[in-house]
């Protein structure tokens, strides 16, 4: 059988439905044999696009996405989707052609010793250099890109490799054993925190990949110490959980840090560094309780006392089981009214003739209005903060924001990975005009597909948090304004509904009418006109 076959029969094994890429010479092979699969190969409009809707497919799947480009130049545009899905520890596996094995050695056309430039964007990062090892390599690429903490896999197949005859077949699966501390470091756990009398919880995107959602509310609510989510985590706790101090890990106007600073004790759970480093939230380097899947990176910001390893849900139902004492304790000045204040969250949205037309009054808007179970994907810009402070998802991973590498472009082609991974989901992709160009041309790709998803385009012609931050830094700014074309027109060009807003009222009608439209199965694109900068 053909390698490339083989190669694809694995794939059919790991549960692979779609493979997002483009097609190159090297890698046509590949693309013929994908055609004879149950594989859907999508093509896409560019490779990072490819990267970008894998990533979301598979941290919403939880299961790797996987995507295809040929060598050189396309290898090189998956590479900021993947070191995306790397540092956000999503998993996914990028397929990439490579000249044949006797061109790797002199200068030649279009060769990169790829395995080289992925190595610091991946979990694992290698050619294969025999056809025979095709079902050992993709068995060890898919258990590597699930492993905690999830990743992004490279794997090469020089030219000459994919058309060789071989005898392979899949390799059976096999689940990654959970592991789980000893009982001992949990009852130690238990005592320390017993020791303190006020304790605050910070929890991360790891509890979502644990699927730990559970056992945390059931410790949250024994214990009674208040609670901040990590940009990536919220929705774990409803809105108006007594213990839900909202969100951490701002860069500046961070207010659940004073309730940080007056606790004795940090509970951490499933956090992960990349988000924000503990120097930005424990200042007071308070002692810390570790509990994640993977041992602890200790400095004198993060000083453990104990460290719980393995499978967070396990660890939590443990520590559970021990009946966790009550730390009521609530921080002082009626901290959680001032970062309700400071975050613009409100429990009711006020008539929308009568509110400026802000972010902040858009995604209240859409708070009120959207299904409990719409997944929103937010774009890398000012609005990514305002989202973070402001929106409160209803369901735990329904809110997807780029925060490890924190690319601009990931939201369009965010939605559509989204949707082929939750199809019955409504999807809304909230991108700035700057992030929102940068992958426009993957709305072909989704209407050649049939998803259906809202696209938010806030549009004010300038890069808004460079200009705020060169104001602050300068008093002045350059180099962040621009002009747009008509987002109307262009949504008309690629044949998806549209409507701008200029005020509230009209975001309301649209929004309303964006979510008919996107139940009918089509993609609607409301172009937000935010007041210009002065």
């Amino acid at each position: 059988m053909k390698a490339t076959d083989v190669l694809v029969q694995c794939l059919e094994n790991e549960g692979v439905e779609y493979v997002f890429g483009i097609p190159g010479t090297e890698i046509l092979d590949l693309v013929h044999s994908l055609s004879k699969s149950n594989i859907q190969f999508i093509l896409v409009r560019h490779e990072q696009g490819a990267a970008f809707m894998a990533d979301l497919y598979g941290r919403l799947s939880k299961k790797p996405g996987v995507c295809l480009a040929t060598l050189g130049p396309g290898a090189t545009n998956l590479l900021t989707g993947i070191s995306s899905a790397q540092l956000d520890h999503s998993p996914v596996i990028a397929l990439v052609g490579q000249v044949s094995s006797e061109k790797q050695h002199p200068e030649s056309h279009q060769y990169l010793n790829l395995t080289e430039i992925y190595k610091p964007a991946t979990k694992w990062s290698t050619q294969i250099k025999s056809a025979q090892m095709i079902p050992v390599t993709i068995r060890k690429a898919f258990r590597t890109a699930m492993m905690e903490k999830p990743g992004a896999v490279l794997l090469a197949l020089p030219e000459n490799l994919a058309t060789e005859m071989i005898a392979g077949q899949p390799l059976a699966l096999s689940q990654i054993p959970p592991s789980l501390p000893v009982q001992k470091a949990i009852q130690t756990a238990h005592s320390i925190i017993q020791d303190y009398m006020k304790p605050f919880i910070l929890i991360g995107n790891g509890v979502i990949r644990e699927n730990a959602m559970e056992e945390l509310r059931i410790f949250i609510d024994a214990l009674q110490s208040p609670v901040a989510h990590s940009f990536m985590a919220k929705g774990i706790l409803p809105k108006n959980h007594p213990s839900n101090y909202f969100t951490f890990g701002f860069s500046e106007n961070d207010k659940v840090l004073a309730g940080v600073a007056e606790a004795d004790l940090l509970i951490v759970i499933g956090f992960d560094f990349v988000e924000q480093l503990p120097q930005k939230w424990n200042g007071g380097k308070n002692p810390v309780i570790h509990i994640d899947t993977l041992p602890a990176e200790i400095n004198e910001y993060y000083p453990a006392e104990i460290e719980l390893t393995g499978n967070i849900k396990q660890i939590l139902h443990a520590l559970n089981q021990l009946k966790m004492p009550p730390k009521s304790w609530v921080p002082q000045g009626n901290l959680k009214e001032k970062i309700k204040t400071s975050y613009q969250i409100r429990d009711h949205q006020g008539e929308s003739n009568r509110l400026p037309l802000t972010t902040e009054n858009i995604l209240l808007m859409i708070e009120k209005l959207i299904p409990d179970q719409s997944i929103i994907i937010s774009d890398v810009g000012a609005h990514k903060l305002s989202i973070a402070r402001t929106y409160q998802p209803k369901q735990p991973d329904k809110l997807i924001i780029s925060n490890g590498l924190a690319s601009m472009g990931i939201a369009l082609p965010g939605a559509i990975g989204a949707k082929l991974a939750c199809p019955e989901d409504p999807v809304i992709c909230i991108t700035g005009d700057g992030g929102a160009l940068m992958n426009f041309a993957e709305i072909e790709t989704a209407k050649r597909l049939g998803v259906s998803f809202i696209m938010i385009v806030l549009n004010d012609s300038v890069l808004k948090l460079e200009e705020m931050k060169m104001e602050k830094m300068f008093e002045s700014s350059e180099g962040v304004s621009f002009q747009n074309p008509d987002f109307i027109q262009l949504a008309e060009g690629y044949g998806i509904k549209s409507g701008r807003a200029h005020n509230l009222r009209q975001f309301e009608e649209h929004l309303r009418e964006a979510l008919l439209v996107q139940s009918q199965g089509e993609i609607m694109l409301i172009d937000v006109l935010l007041p210009s900068s002065p």
